[in-house]
């Protein structure tokens, strides 16, 4: 279990201007962000007992979080 935060530019740190242009123009791209960010968010609060939740529930949000980052990465390559 890493502490660390998985932000989107951290991420894709080559993409961080298309993120930035299709955050202000393509609407279910800037929805799927802020999806992104608040569950990564909730994860980020679940590692570092800030929010703490059963395991079954973290391993549920990690993988809405790799479902978005997925949709994510192919809107920003395609």
């Amino acid at each position: 279990m890493s502490h660390t935060p998985h932000e989107l530019a951290e991420e894709f740190p080559e993409h961080t201007e298309h993120m930035k242009q299709l955050k202000a123009t393509n609407a279910h791209f800037a929805r799927l962000a802020e999806a992104y960010h608040e569950i990564n968010r909730a994860i980020h609060r679940a590692e570092t007992l800030i929010e703490p939740v059963d395991g079954m529930t973290e391993e549920t949000m990690r993988k809405q979080r790799l479902r978005l980052k997925d949709e994510i990465h192919a809107m920003l390559t395609t």
